[in-house]
């Protein structure tokens, strides 16, 4: 009964130590976030990130500090061991995982700052750069941590050391085996690199019209106008073209076309457009434009340019465009609608009918002519007939 008293007694100790300091970093960051962070909001966001790897970590380190002050691994001899052993990779799991939650932090940070300094675009570039290079050094602080946590134990150093001997074979080998994965992880790096594409840009790829929801190392997520999701590996905007419609700026612009007849009112319509366009609150108010783009095939086909904020603004305008001035040419002008038209050409009985579609010439209109056109019949005929006679053998 002494014993487990002796061993029971200290860890119980350690145990309300590791709590006590829990609490205390968890009072301490919100002393530092209430210092240092000025939004409401995102002093919230910052305590719920944090708070729990924050005090798993102090826990850990203030219950081993603990446990080792007050003799209780000696007491336990090999269990004991594998305890320490169990609570040395349990901290550097918790060390990762605060890291990884204060590389959170410190991108959204980032965003913020960036978001409320610049532009729209700007802000899309930085939130784009900031989500790669996040992933990156998640995927390093995991395969670092986990590095550290095997390198622990004894087996796993005499293996590391085998495979640092032979580096060479296996980074060929592995390299062969990883082509694809590390191509599209080295397009990912190119894409941020490069500023190719960025969230939320509007792109035309694979012939869907759509946003970029989501770009990683590997792959990139485009979000299709009827709300589908197409995913691309991050090679396929590094070697096959698309369509960025926001690359320099998100305004864009943007053609109606409609075909109408040859009496259209072109004045009227260009006013209607300018009262459809005030009326319209994805107008930007930039370029307003209605030209006679072609008039051949017995219509005149107009085009309209407007020009929008972004392209789903832009979308919606199209439609009110066009919508608003095919009601107002079938409300206010019906004649302008698009029509075909046919002439037919009928054949009149009688001589008077032939002779009145007769053109006037040579051998019409006057009684000279009528003479000389009666002489040219009969000497036809008179040929005709000697052609016909037979002629006799000599």
């Amino acid at each position: 009964m002494t014993d487990v008293l002796d061993v029971l007694v200290p860890l119980g100790i350690a145990l309300l130590i590791a709590i006590a300091v829990a609490v205390a970093a968890s009072l301490l960051l919100l002393a530092v976030t209430v210092a240092t962070v000025r939004s409401h909001e995102r002093r919230a966001t910052v305590r719920r990130q944090l708070r729990w790897p924050i005090a798993a970590l102090a826990a850990l380190v203030a219950f081993g500090l603990a446990w080792s002050a007050t003799g209780v691994r000696g007491l336990l001899g090999e269990a004991g061991e594998i305890a320490a052993h169990a609570l040395v990779i349990i901290a550097i799991g918790a060390t990762a995982w605060l890291v990884v939650r204060l590389l959170a932090v410190a991108g959204d940070a980032v965003i913020a700052r960036f978001g409320a300094a610049h532009g729209d675009r700007r802000a899309r570039k930085v939130q784009t750069q900031v989500e790669v290079l996040r992933r990156v050094l998640t995927a390093v602080v995991i395969i670092v941590a986990v590095g550290i946590a095997l390198f622990t134990f004894e087996a796993a150093r005499v293996a590391g050391t085998s495979l640092l001997a032979s580096a060479g074979l296996a980074s060929l080998v592995a390299g062969l085996a990883a082509q694809s994965v590390l191509g599209n992880v080295f397009a990912g790096i190119q894409l941020v690199a490069s500023d190719a594409i960025r969230v939320d840009d509007v792109v035309v790829v694979e012939g869907e019209w759509g946003t970029i929801e989501e770009i990683t190392l590997t792959y990139v997520v485009v979000r299709i106008w009827d709300e589908r999701r197409l995913v691309l590996p991050s090679t396929h905007f590094t070697t096959m073209p698309f369509e960025n419609w926001t690359r320099q700026s998100s305004e864009v612009m943007g053609a109606v076309e409609l075909d109408v007849d040859w009496r259209v009112p072109v004045g009227s319509m260009r006013a209607e457009l300018e009262r459809i366009l005030a009326g319209s609150e994805a107008w930007d108010g930039r370029v307003q434009v209605l030209q006679v783009f072609d008039a051949v095939g017995g219509f005149i086909r107009l085009r309209v340019l407007v020009t929008a904020a972004d392209g789903l603004t832009l979308a919606d305008l199209r439609y009110t465009v066009r919508e608003g001035l095919v009601t107002w040419l079938r409300e206010h002008h019906p004649y302008a609608l698009p029509r075909q038209r046919l002439e037919l050409h009928e054949a009149q009985s009688g001589r008077v009918a032939d002779r009145a579609s007769e053109p006037q010439g040579l051998f019409t209109g006057d009684a000279e002519a009528e003479a000389r056109r009666e002489s040219m019949l009969n000497a036809g005929e008179a040929v005709d007939e000697r052609e016909a006679e037979p002629v006799e053998p000599r």
